[in-house]
């Protein structure tokens, strides 16, 4: 294996997770800008890290830690000079000089995450990962006493995860010019890209402030919106659930205020069954509100959907997406048009075409633009961009806005390679149907059918060679029992191919992903990138059900 590319189309984010689920022993380095970074694995954990604008040594920390004097460091300097530099530096402070071994691999581990943090900002460059199949030609070397390097190793998609977000956490940072220990930002890295000065921005509205609620669940989103408006002037109310809107609405509408809403079409439902949550949100303020003013935005074209707001009477636009929020020219662009439609908006109008029932199925299909007009999902899959797809979704999955959607981020991503898939749950050795897409036919809807789905989790089905192997396959059912009375209760018949993956975090299985192409035939194709991103799913799932446990504890 080797992976070579830019930094543009793949970030460090991405390559950690590539290298730790290929279990792989070797060197990514990366360039950026005159600058040189090193990541070395053994059997895909990271164990040692440096970079050329990282020059603090271990030495140099223990001292300021306290640990050791500077004469301690010069008589282990020189014994590690005297061996050849066989041995590390902290091996021979343990060794020599009876300093804890604790101590100095806590400072070792620290290290290593800062050296690899900072890397995370190198927005440009190369990067090139070369295997080495044993790690003793590296132990072997000429130890440079400024290395820093763990036996047991650092576990990747943490440092994934870690990253990511002290990085977003600098970019928020960034935009108002203060790093976020309140001084400037100085790394070109983070600077954003900003409005070109000849532009103008749209003239202040003349009349009063007009109260304006937002409603959007993904946070920088909502934020960079909310801004935008009050920059105008506007009263602006942000909001991120549908019931809290309501409540809003309401207590303005009882003030004698009737504020103008932007509702994202996009978001969970308020009984967590569905994704087109701004439909619903929609249909509820228009029964509620007469005279009511409504702007629609989504980040995705959703042609059904789009029909159905347009035929209604209510503004849709298209909101940049989350990965693109920061650039400035599209966010203006955008602010622009909506304060077009903020100030043309009509009042309300007749809403008794758009009271279909949805599912989780159909609105997904809608959502992915899944219908006769557009290539079937195989087709999207192939022609996407693996990477580049993988990195846009991986960008979502790690948003600290996500707010426990991540089942709703699966779907999505599966749909790009299925023309049905399902997320299967474990829980006390019980497998449970959770949420699907694609099931349709019948009496009863998708999701009351997957959701009627149970079953032991070491009962023989499709399932069961994902759980043992704790990795993603395709391949032909055999069909057994269980999954003749799978099959039965999805409909559709037997397919050709299916795929099933584990959701996986700290090697405790959380569930399935099963994706087949029913009703066609189409072969499934490749879903490396679509593993990736199972197995970060499976961390943060994880993380946010132990939050909810704690949360439930503490109000309890």
């Amino acid at each position: 294996m080797s992976l070579v590319g830019n930094l543009e189309d793949l970030g460090l984010g991405e390559i950690l997770q590539i290298v730790s689920l290929s279990r792989k022993t070797g060197v990514l380095s990366l360039s950026s800008r005159g600058r040189d970074g090193s990541i070395y694995f053994r059997k895909g954990q990271v164990v040692r890290a440096s970079s050329s604008t990282f020059q603090q040594s271990l030495g140099e920390v223990l001292i300021q830690k306290g640990v050791i004097d500077i004469a301690v460091l010069r008589k282990s300097l020189s014994v590690q000079q005297e061996q050849g530099f066989r041995e590390r530096l902290g091996v021979i402070l343990v060794k020599n000089f009876g300093v804890s071994q604790d101590i100095v691999e806590e400072v070792v581990r620290e290290q290593i995450e800062n050296v690899v943090f900072s890397l995370f900002a190198w927005a440009e460059g190369s990067f090139k990962f070369l295997v080495q199949d044993e790690m003793e030609t590296i132990d072997g070397t000429m130890m440079d006493p400024l290395q820093f390097m763990l036996d047991q190793g650092l576990n990747p998609q943490f440092l994934a995860m870690e990253g990511t977000r002290i990085l977003d956490e600098k970019r928020h940072a960034a935009e108002s010019g203060f790093d976020a220990d309140g001084s400037m930002e100085d790394d070109a890295d983070l600077v954003f890209d900003l409005v070109d000065a000849s532009g103008s921005k749209p003239s202040r509205p003349d009349e009063v402030k007009q109260s304006i609620v937002v409603v959007d669940d993904d946070g920088p989103t909502l934020r960079a919106i909310t801004d935008g408006l009050r920059e105008f002037g506007f009263v602006v109310h942000a909001l991120t659930r549908s019931e809290d809107t309501l409540i809003k609405v309401d207590t303005l509408h009882r003030g004698g205020d009737l504020p103008i809403v932007v509702i994202d079409l996009i978001m969970p439902k308020m009984d967590g069954s569905g994704v087109l949550g701004g439909i619903e949100l929609l249909e509820l303020l228009h029964n509620n509100f007469k005279n009511l003013r409504i702007i629609v935005i989504s980040d995705y074209h959703h042609a059904d959907a789009e029909v159905k707001v347009h035929d209604a009477g209510y503004p849709f636009l298209l909101k940049p997406r989350r990965v693109e929020i920061n650039n400035q020219t599209l966010l203006q662009n955008f602010i622009s048009q909506l304060l077009f439609n903020i100030r043309n908006t009509t009042d309300a109008v007749d809403l008794a075409g758009c009271k279909e029932r949805y599912n989780l199925g159909d609105e997904l299909r809608i959502e992915m633009g899944d219908d006769e007009d557009v290539p079937s999902s195989t087709e999207s899959a192939a022609n996407s961009g693996g990477l580049s797809l993988l990195r846009g979704m991986l960008e979502e999955l790690n948003n600290p806005e996500l707010q426990g959607g991540v089942l709703l981020l699966v779907l999505r991503f599966a749909s790009e390679f299925f023309n049905r898939a399902i997320v299967f749950t474990v829980e006390n050795s019980i497998v449970y149907g959770s949420g699907q897409f694609g099931i349709s036919g019948g009496k009863a809807g998708g999701d009351e059918r997957v959701r009627a789905i149970h079953f032991p989790l070491d009962a023989d089905s499709v399932f069961k060679k994902s759980h043992l192997t704790g990795q993603s396959d395709v391949f032909k059912p055999a069909l057994t029992a269980v999954d003749k009375r799978i099959f039965d209760q999805l409909g559709g018949g037997v397919p050709e191919q299916v795929f099933v993956g584990p959701i996986v975090s700290q090697s405790r299985l959380i569930g399935f992903l099963y994706g087949d192409n029913l009703p066609g035939r189409d072969p499934i194709p490749d879903t490396d990138s679509l593993a990736i991103f199972l197995s970060q799913a499976g961390i943060v799932m994880e993380k946010t059900l132990l939050e909810r446990r704690l949360q439930e504890r503490v109000s309890a």
